[in-house]
């Protein structure tokens, strides 16, 4: 059974006043998908999803479009593909 005082806490993140980012972090549309899969599945499947990437909000197909694994083992794989093409760092909210 969860404590009352669970209730009382500030949020965990604190969120913004500025308008919500487009598209969906890129954890998320790997969730939705099973593992092992072909990129070009990927695309099928996963293509059309906008992704937040540090240069702004972009298509999953055109990320993939600059990997150059052709097979995804896992998620992790995946992610790791294309994070090495869209980089790491803070999402831009405006």
């Amino acid at each position: 059974m969860a404590d009352e005082t669970d209730e009382d806490e500030e949020p965990a993140v604190e969120l913004g006043e500025g308008e919500p980012v487009e598209g969906a972090p890129l954890s998320r549309v790997a969730s939705r998908l099973t593992w092992a899969q072909q990129k070009s599945e990927v695309a099928r499947k996963e293509g059309d999803s906008v992704v937040r990437t540090p240069d702004g909000s972009q298509k999953l197909e055109a990320l993939l479009e600059d990997v150059d694994i052709t097979y995804f083992e896992t998620r992790r794989e995946f992610e790791d593909a294309v994070r090495e093409v869209v980089g790491t760092g803070p999402v831009p909210t405006e």
